[in-house]
């Protein structure tokens, strides 16, 4: 079989190319292209190694090398944590592309009876591994963005009822800006069994209107501060993992 080394070497660049500018993206570091090319031409050298004689081990070590050395180029060094989260990224973006690209293999190029595989002759063209390697990576980095914008809103929330204190987990709402009396108004779904005083609420929605029965609390929450709220109780509330729902207007203090 006739092996091409620049076509070989165009390949492994093209890879590295996509995995380094994916990384770039879901970091959102303020590099050149220049960057990105000169650490994919690094990271394209390893296939030259394939073949000089050394052993599994070796040119395993030689590869983690010249992967840090891609970071390296491609990012530069700032500090250690900057570094160790440009390398680790790039690993989970590898891994991610290398695991899906495998199963497609495994699955076009086997077959199998139970847990017995065997090659059935068929392979999938590399031409159409580079095809789909970029919808991998743009599916990636789309699924990123959005978890990394939801898991935001997320916190962790120690609620204050006179004597009593819970920790819950909160949700910060931006379309609840919801407040009475100078007070944000908070909602959740845990029963009300506070001896307090209620304070009936009258709010507007898109859907109508009604009356939200509160009782004043405190709440302490991580990375917005301490509020004096009103807390309001409705069997509504059905965010998964979620205790409270907190109102838009804390987001002032982030």
């Amino acid at each position: 079989m006739t092996v091409y080394i620049d076509g070989v070497l165009f390949l492994n660049f093209a890879f590295d190319f996509l995995l380094l500018l994916t990384t770039k993206i879901v970091l959102k570091r303020n590099i050149k292209l220049f960057n990105i090319i000169l650490g994919a031409f690094i990271g394209s050298l390893s296939t030259i190694i394939l073949f000089f004689n050394i052993t599994q081990i070796q040119l395993f070590i030689i590869k983690i090398y010249l992967s840090i050395l891609m970071c390296l180029f491609t990012f530069y060094y700032k500090d250690l944590k900057y570094t160790l989260t440009n390398i680790g990224t790039f690993y989970i973006v590898s891994i991610l592309l290398g695991g899906f690209l495998y199963l497609l293999n495994i699955e076009f190029s086997y077959k199998h009876q139970g847990l017995i595989f065997y090659n059935n002759g068929l392979s999938i063209n590399v031409i159409i591994l580079f095809i789909i390697s970029p919808i991998i990576l743009y599916i990636y980095v789309r699924q990123s963005k959005m978890f990394q914008k939801k898991i935001k809103n997320y916190h962790q929330v120690n609620l204050k009822v006179g004597n009593k204190i819970l920790n819950l987990n909160g949700y910060l709402d931006t379309g609840n800006t919801l407040t009475y009396k100078g007070k944000p108004v908070i909602i959740t779904n845990i029963n009300n069994t506070f001896k307090r005083k209620t304070i009936l609420v009258p709010y507007i929605v898109i859907d109508g209107s009604g009356i939200l029965e509160c009782i004043e609390a405190k709440v302490e929450i991580k990375d917005l501060g301490n509020y004096d709220v009103l807390l309001g109780f409705s069997e509504n509330l059905n965010i998964s993992g979620v205790d409270i729902l907190l109102n838009g207007k804390m987001e002032d203090k982030q």
